[in-house]
Order: C-alpha cells, then sequence, then structure tokens
C-alpha cells in the first residue's frame, strides 16, 4: 500500500535527513514538504495525509498548536520531531504514533516506520471487519499505546499493556507495573479518557484495572465486591461496576473470597 506523509519542520537538515531516510521505504510517497506550523495545517487539511512527521517548535503554530487547530480527531498519525526530550510528553498526550529525538539515526527511524506501520495495518484491518459486519459503525476514536514516564528528565514509554492498574493519588497518577510504580502528573480522569474502555475498567472512582490483568471478581463484604489481580494484588470494586466486569472479563458468575 502507498503511505502518503507530509514533512513539516522548519530545518532544511532534518526535511533532508527524513527523506533521505525513507528512500529505504518505497512505500512513503512525501505529498508535502513544511518549513512553518501554518502551512502544515493547511497542507495537513487539503492532503489529508496518512501520517504527518511534525516538528514541535517551528515558527508560526508549533506542532502542538497544529494539531489544536486541525483538531485531534482529524489528525493523520503523527510522528512528533523534537530536540527536547520534555516535549516527549506532550506529544505523547497528543497521541502520536511515536516521537523523534534530533538528532536520529536509520535504526531508529526504521523503528518508528514500524510503528506506523503496524497503526496503519491494524487500522484496515478494523475498518474491514466492521464494514462486513451490518449494522457497525467505524470507531476512529485513537486511543494510548505508550504512556511516557519521566525518569530525571528522561522520558521513557511505558506500553500500556503491560499495565497492571493505575491509581488516583491527589494531583498524580501511580501506575503499578509489576512490582514497580511509576508517577505521572495528570488526573485519573484524564488519563482515563485516553485509554481503551474495552482493555481498561474503572473500577472505583480511584481505580481503574488492565481486563486482561484480571484473576477474578470476588464477592465481598457488605454487598461489596473486589478484583483480584494475576499479581495477587486485591482491589476494591463500586457495586456499580460489577456488570461491567463481567461483561469485560466474560465471567457471568461470583467468585468466593479469599479467607
Amino acid at each position: 500500500m502507498t503511505i502518503k506523509a507530509i514533512i513539516a519542520d522548519d530545518e532544511p537538515l532534518t526535511r533532508r535527513s527524513i527523506l533521505r531516510m525513507l528512500r529505504s521505504h518505497p512505500e512513503f510517497l512525501v505529498q508535502a514538504e513544511c518549513n512553518d506550523g501554518l502551512s502544515a495545517a493547511k497542507a495537513i487539511t487539503r492532503l489529508a495525509p496518512d501520517v504527518v512527521f511534525l516538528d514541535v517548535q517551528m515558527p508560526g503554530f508549533d506542532g502542538l498548536q497544529v494539531i489544536a487547530e486541525i483538531g485531534l480527531e482529524r489528525m493523520p498519525l503523527t510522528v512528533f520531531v523534537t530536540a527536547h526530550a520534555q516535549y516527549a510528553v506532550q506529544a505523547f498526550e497528543g497521541r502520536a504514533v511515536d516521537y523523534l529525538l534530533k538528532p536520529f539515526g536509520q535504526v531508529r527511524f526504521d523503528e518508528t516506520i514500524r510503528r506506523i506501520e503496524d497503526r496503519l495495518t491494524t487500522a484496515l484491518l478494523t475498518s474491514a471487519s466492521l464494514k462486513a459486519a451490518p449494522g457497525t459503525s467505524v470507531a476512529q476514536t485513537r486511543y494510548m499505546e505508550w504512556i511516557p514516564v519521566n525518569h530525571k528528565g528522561r522520558i521513557s514509554p511505558l506500553k500500556v499493556g503491560d499495565v497492571d492498574w493505575i491509581q488516583a493519588e491527589k494531583n498524580n497518577v501511580l501506575i503499578h507495573v509489576g512490582d514497580r510504580v511509576e508517577v505521572i502528573r495528570r488526573t485519573l480522569h484524564s488519563l482515563a479518557k485516553e485509554l481503551d474502555p474495552r482493555k481498561f475498567l474503572r473500577i472505583h472512582r480511584s481505580t481503574i484495572v488492565n481486563v486482561e490483568k484480571i484473576a477474578e471478581v470476588q464477592t465481598w463484604q457488605n454487598g461489596y465486591h473486589r478484583v483480584r489481580l494475576q499479581s495477587g494484588e486485591l482491589l476494591r470494586m463500586s457495586r456499580y461496576q460489577l456488570e461491567s466486569a463481567r461483561l469485560l472479563t466474560g465471567r457471568g458468575g461470583q467468585n468466593k473470597p479469599d479467607c
């Protein structure tokens, strides 16, 4: 398949680097090169590319303002290009498929290309599947696949599927992954909106769990229930979420509590 792309960066050297690296991927067709945010927004609107390589800092509009101008739901797949690691957090919050930290080489760039192609292939398969089923509609929502985690000023992407459960604590969110806990500064409510509701369930006002990590739903005291994760962690469940948990996990009955 042909993948239509736009390159938007105010640095000619970066634009040339991306063009050179794309030669190894003949399936990509570069529709336009833009050297500022305003022309990038116009080109994206006019040409409707599949992906845009978008610099974070550009004259006029910056990369994040380009997204705000077009609208998140109308944006193509976005690869943020930046010389500053701190912008990676905003890139992921903007639901970027990836971010490239300048300077980057062919190996790192090829990894980005694989992510783009995986995302587009999944979208095509999903669209074909939904078209084959009468009465269905294609959901355009893009859910978060990676969570940016800050380690002493260095941004590391955490794969969403690896998360066990997520906990609200004041203005922070605690992300539990195995034996470790990562802290990010945002609200549980805002994060919940970016997680796939088929894979993550809010079992309590302060708790979200990865459905694939649930071992069982237990009857507890005073008519309440609790969730036991595969890790052995026990989490209290709101009584209003019991039916949702059963539907997502495919467990129709209730399990007995541990002694």
